[in-house]
């Protein structure tokens, strides 16, 4: 079978001139599977993901396993068609995609399960901490977003914290399955220090206690796993896929126990499973891509392509056959390679995994063929119709069979019909009234029922609006201190979506209440007449740019409010002695805000409307006023109407000329902060505040702060123009000089 090289893309060939290595792709980067209705041949897109992936090998070795990350979505999609499962991509049915998981209310986004350890993530879903710490996925299943490594060197990526108040909340609610995920806990210590005959021990005590807990049966297969016990190891996970058919995680374990033994053709079958069912299990993910890595290599491809040896029925790597599994959809795991990723592209790719397995494993084939873990039927494709329907009534009369523990901690099948303890659903889909407290919800800030939660990475959870103003003063955390310093730069408050949930399903009526209130005071500071957010430091002009860097908590809060009610505005007026305040101003427009690491920001802000001030108060450390806004008194008589016109030529063209007599660098300087100066205006009233170039001009010109303000708060554009023609009159005798 001969390849021919394949036009490779973006992905293998970076334009010339770029950065791009072949060592350097991130997952992100990888072309997605095609979505639901983009159904392509199964043949099609994946020719090109093997073509692409052997082109290199005719210059040298493979850059390494991330490489091939493309062409293991493919061989996901491809099998997924074949299996019937369809190409969906939902990311919110977490709980649909594991068998056996929980219909409660504290369920984790990735395994589905009871949600033991709850860790809120950086995007506002919860995962158990077992999730997190164990790596089982890069992404989050819901949004995407990048999960936190949790091998970093810092003590947040080193140990995930658990969110305290969902914590208290389990405890409470539910605490024989909190006693559950603590007996777990201990046997992953266990397995981590590599104690697993002890681990095997904790492990079979607790399910003689409650034989129902399916997770104990994950630590006691890796204990098995640990002492070598392979098969028996195998008889647990049968055990679990025949109750959890959905399960990723098990057909994951089960192929690494397949790959330890020698089976590498069966577990890339069963990491083909587990990502069919989950495809962003990282672990399964990352096997499949250092096999295909290793069967890839230029030595085992130069060998397959000199002779296939699959064409031997005797060298086939045959199909496993998952004996306890109950429905007859997942009795086609076994399909052969050659129906499950395409005859005509994985020839080469079937030698190598054949060859791939050593002597002892081969060995070791014939041995666990004979015990039932293990069954193999190299004939299947042989049988007829009434044998395989023969062969699919004693898989399910075998995966019918319920298991006890002997005392040795093995697996004994009862005959059906036996009495004895079935597997119970999770005791935690539904909460008692009386266990339901509304203290429960209270942000430790404002005493008041969560709104808008929010997690932090050290797990206190507040109100978004409380923890913002908290981290105005200072970057840590309201309540353990720890620092909160790359929490605030990254500026990603996430809503902590589960108790959101609570929230809205148990407390609805209390909730109701809170938004009330909190549409209440969002009407208060949206008001732009009454309690006026006012910015005490410079003066503002109408149409003028005037930048600002916040730095201090008060007026923090105070953008940010402005931002959140939608307004965008607020008030600017010079200090004053007497009055805290001028009694004159001038509106801002929020343009934009740039928020700095450490929480400061640079406010990109437009003069609008004059005010005068009416009544002065106080608001949360900033002040307020009562308002009125001021219009220039329009001229009505055509004759005063003709020379105001003439006075306003005559002081524009006087501006301009000061203008341009100045120095160059004085120049540069004002064209960089306020722009060029406005053009004249042929309707000199139809704005409320007269022509733009006046307040430009003003914004300009070196004078008193207090000269400034009189003119700001003229309404006679007559009189602004006479009090601007002396200003000009003033410089324009020192430019002669």
């Amino acid at each position: 079978m001969a390849f021919s090289p394949v036009a490779v893309g973006s992905e293998l060939s970076p334009e010339p001139g770029g950065s791009g290595s072949p060592g350097e792709e991130t997952d992100g980067e990888r072309e997605p599977l095609p979505l639901p209705g983009e159904r392509p041949a199964p043949g099609s897109r994946l020719k090109e993901a093997v073509g692409a992936s052997l082109a290199p090998l005719c210059l040298g070795p493979l850059a390494g396993p991330q490489r091939l990350g493309t062409l293991v979505e493919c061989l996901v999609l491809n099998y997924r068609l074949r299996q019937g499962l369809g190409c969906s991509r939902d990311r919110g049915a977490a709980a649909a995609a594991c068998g056996g998981a929980a219909e409660g209310p504290l369920r984790c986004c990735g395994c589905g399960r009871f949600l033991s350890e709850p860790v809120t993530v950086p995007c506002g879903h919860t995962y158990c901490r077992r999730c997190l710490r164990r790596e089982l996925r890069a992404r989050c299943r819901r949004c995407r977003d990048r999960l936190p490594p949790t091998g970093g060197t810092s003590a947040a990526a080193a140990s995930p914290r658990t969110s305290v108040v969902l914590s208290q909340l389990a405890e409470k609610w539910f605490p024989g399955e909190c006693e559950r995920a603590r007996t777990g806990s201990r046997l992953e210590e266990l397995l981590a220090q590599g104690r697993f005959r002890e681990a095997l021990g904790a492990a079979n005590q607790a399910l003689r206690a409650d034989s129902s807990d399916l997770m104990l049966r994950i630590y006691r297969a890796e204990s098995y796993v640990g002492l070598q016990e392979y098969k028996t190891a195998i008889e647990d996970l049968n055990f679990l896929i025949s109750k959890t058919p959905n399960w990723p995680e098990v057909y994951f374990r089960k192929g690494k126990v397949l790959q330890d033994s020698g089976f590498v053709g069966d577990a890339l079958q069963l990491f083909l499973q587990c990502l069919a069912l989950d495809e962003d299990f990282l672990p399964a993910k990352l096997e499949v891509e250092r096999t295909l890595c290793d069967v890839l290599s230029p030595e085992k491809l130069g060998e397959s392509l000199k002779e296939s040896a699959w064409s031997s029925p005797h060298n086939r790597s045959k199909p496993f056959i998952l004996g306890s599994e109950v429905t007859e959809s997942y009795c086609n795991l076994q399909l052969c390679a050659e129906q499950s990723l395409g005859s005509d592209v994985l020839e080469p790719v079937r030698g190598s995994l054949n060859r791939a397995q050593s002597a002892h494993a081969l060995n070791s084939t014939k041995d666990l063929a004979k015990e039932d873990g293990l069954k193999r039927v190299s004939s299947e494709p042989l049988l007829s119709g009434q044998e395989k329907g023969a062969l699919l009534k004693r898989k399910l009369s075998f995966s019918e069979q319920d298991t006890v523990v002997c005392e040795d901690g093995r697996n004994k099948h009862k005959k059906q019909g036996e009495s004895g303890k079935r597997d119970r659903t999770l005791a935690f889909g539904t909460i008692p009234g009386d266990l339901i407290d509304v203290s429960d919800f209270e942000c430790s800030l404002c005493m008041r029922l969560f709104f808008e939660p929010v997690t932090t990475p050290c797990g206190h959870t507040f109100c978004k609006g409380c923890l913002e103003r908290c981290l105005d003063h200072a970057p840590q955390c309201p309540l353990c201190k720890e620092s909160l310093k790359e929490y605030l730069a990254s500026r990603k408050y996430s809503i902590t979506e589960l108790l959101e949930e609570l929230i809205v399903k148990y407390l609805s009526n209390e909730l109701c209440e809170r938004k009330r209130i909190h549409a209440e005071e969002t009407a208060e500071h949206s008001n732009l007449t009454k309690n006026v957010p006012m910015f005490v430091c410079t003066v503002a002009y109408p149409t003028v740019p005037c930048p600002l860097h916040v730095f201090e908590p008060r007026y923090r809060l105070m953008i940010r409010r402005s931002m959140e009610t939608g307004t965008k505005q607020f008030g600017m007026c010079i200090s004053d002695s007497q009055n805290g305040f001028a009694d004159y101003g001038c509106m801002l427009h929020i343009r934009n805000v740039h928020f700095l690491p450490d929480g400061r920001s640079v406010v990109d802000t437009v003069g609008g409307k004059r005010f005068r001030v009416l009544r002065r108060g106080m608001k949360d450390g900033y002040c307020t006023a009562d308002i009125e806004y001021l219009e220039d008194v329009k001229v009505a008589d055509e004759e005063e109407l003709k020379k105001l016109r003439e006075l306003h030529n005559f002081v524009y063209n006087q501006a301009c000329s000061w203008f341009q007599n100045l120095r160059n660098k004085f120049r540069t300087q004002i064209l960089q902060h306020f722009g060029p100066m406005p053009d004249r205006e042929e309707n000199i009233q139809a704005m409320p505040n007269g022509p733009a170039w006046c307040w430009w001009l003003l914004a300009v010109l070196p004078v008193d702060r207090r000269y400034q303000l009189s003119v700001l708060s003229m309404m006679s554009l007559k009189d602004r123009l006479i009090k601007i023609q002396h200003i000009l009159t003033y410089f324009s005798r020192d430019q002669s000089k």
